[in-house]
């Protein structure tokens, strides 16, 4: 199988791993994506719904910079969130709706009608309706796919980085400084993994959210950039600190369809099963629109009261707004399953959404492994803190992919016709290599999310985590072991990266005694 040779490759085709792309292209770097996916749109970006931060009228860097801090709980990198509010702000407008030609909605007079989400002082977030994500990641992949210098590899699941001390054949490279060449895929139309080398490497490969039982996440947010990092032996930072969006669509048909905060920045409120609004007892002055950490453990708390399965979102009271065309794709979804959003109450829970830690890197996006960056959900810039702001996702995914996209560039050197690279061998397939009952991969995969969910989830405490990392030990020793003779399959790599993904977040959970944002702890 020939080799393919790059200067830049990112693993990861949504906000932050497109936004790299074309940073690096327009540079004038050869640029090769890896998606796992058939579709390059098929991402958690393409099911964010309520919008990204912009710069809004009236609104100030500080009030901002205010509510990004008070939500992260005061956990958040100073030099990072400064940086984003008071440098990419100013670039969402004239980048995505001007350059790549987002059609964020407009009001009557012209202005963007931008909306409001929890913990915000503002309406500054600007949303193209309920399917903001999808709008924004469309509009970059077209944009993208017309660049000549990016290729783009869909079916394509990356099993390893490859780097010069761990895979060489030439015994000298063990004793030099590890540095990032390249990945070992597998690609599903042919079954076979392949070499691919670059002068640089960008992470963008998303989060964690499939790790638990119940998750606003797509299918593919497995960790596997937190385990390839590790695996590298790049710093990870602040894993404990998994974000639970408060309201999911709870039914038994629709899974892990998304209730955006903005339908309650609009107006809409949480009730209990006897018809309470309870948010005011949890917090008094923002209440629905308080932090999502707050509002999940207030919801959870409330189905622990009430001995019920979920809570109610109230949208009825809403009348300035025609509930149908604000949110016409949750209308949509909600009517498919017999719920009319303008008459009915919408049953929903909390579930795991957005991960604020990750894999280390700097304003430029680079890791501590020579050779590596990373960007948007799996990279941890400290702009998150404890707890994610609402729509800041987006905001630094875009800002962070653009950055390390040019840093990446910038950094690479041709890497053909190395002796280096000639000296890197071709995957070695186990010499007696086992198919594995598919129902077995699925049993592990329930048995970890199970895991995460009952004793790592929205509340915790210190015997939780203790069987928590027992079990999940004992597990990723097992999955280790027969992944080393499994035949390569998408499923086998995502097990292993899960498992190894839910042992970093436990531990760091565990290591952690203070109760702060979203690593909240109970005894």
């Amino acid at each position: 199988m020939q080799d393919k040779y790059f200067d830049v490759l990112i693993i990861g085709s949504g906000i932050a791993g497109l936004s790299a792309a074309i940073a690096a292209a327009e540079k004038g770097a050869s640029v090769a994506v890896l998606s796992k996916e058939k579709e390059i749109t098929n991402c958690n970006t393409n099911h964010a719904q309520g919008g990204i931060v912009a710069a809004a009228q009236g609104d100030t860097s500080e009030a901002l910079i205010k509510d990004i801090n008070s939500a992260g709980d005061f956990l958040n990198n100073n030099a990072a969130v400064d940086y984003l509010v008071k440098n990419g702000a100013p670039l969402i407008e004239p980048f995505l709706a001007g350059k790549i030609g987002v059609p964020f909605c407009r009001k009557e007079d012209g202005h963007y009608d931008m909306t409001r989400e929890g913990n915000h002082s503002f309406r500054r977030i600007l949303h193209v309706k309920d399917y903001s994500g999808a709008a924004i990641e469309e509009h970059l992949a077209n944009y993208a796919m017309k660049l000549n210098n990016i290729t783009i590899l869909t079916q394509s699941t990356v099993v390893d980085l490859i780097t010069n001390s761990k895979h060489s054949k030439d015994c000298q490279e063990r004793y030099k400084s590890t540095k990032v060449i390249g990945a070992y895929y597998f690609q599903e139309t042919t079954g076979k993994v392949k070499k691919i080398f670059s002068g640089s490497t960008i992470l963008a490969t998303g989060g964690v959210g499939k790790l638990f039982t119940f998750s606003s996440n797509t299918s593919g947010a497995t960790g596997d950039g937190l385990a390839l990092a590790e695996r590298v032996g790049a710093e990870i930072i602040n894993c404990e600190y998994v974000q639970f969006h408060p309201t999911v669509l709870f039914n038994r048909d629709i899974k892990d369809f998304l209730i955006s905060e903005a339908m309650r920045g609009e107006g809409a409120r949480l009730r209990n099963r006897k018809g309470e609004y309870f948010m005011k007892r949890y917090s008094p002055q923002l209440m629905d629109l308080a932090p999502r950490d707050e509002v999940s453990r207030a919801i959870y708390q409330e189905m622990e009261n009430d001995d019920a399965g979920y809570v109610w979102l109230d949208a009825r009271q809403i009348k300035h707004v025609k509930l149908e065309e604000r949110f016409p794709k949750i209308f949509e979804k909600c009517m498919s399953a017999g719920i009319d959003i303008r008459k009915d109450l919408i049953p929903v829970v909390p579930a795991a959404h957005y991960f604020c830690g990750g894999v280390k890197v700097d304003l430029e996006g680079k890791t501590s492994v020579n050779g590596l960056w990373a960007a948007g959900e799996i990279s941890c810039t400290g702009v998150h803190g404890a707890n994610r702001l609402a729509s800041v996702s987006l905001m630094e995914g875009f800002v962070w992919g653009l950055n390390a996209g040019l840093s990446a560039a910038s950094a690479s050197k041709s890497l053909t016709d190395n002796e280096l690279l000639k000296s890197i061998p071709d995957w070695v397939y186990a010499e007696k290599q086992e198919l594995f009952d598919p129902l077995l991969v699925y049993q592990d995969m329930s048995m970890i999310t199970k895991i995460m969910w009952n004793y790592c989830g929205i509340v915790r405490t210190k015997n939780r985590l203790g069987r928590a990392i027992s079990d999940i030990s004992y597990l990723r020793h097992r999955i280790e072991k027969f992944y080393s003779s499994a035949i390569i399959k998408r499923n086998i790599i995502e097990l292993r990266n899960a498992v190894i993904a839910a042992e970093i977040i436990v531990r760091s959970a565990l290591a952690n005694g203070q109760s702060k944002g979203c690593h909240f702890l109970v005894d």
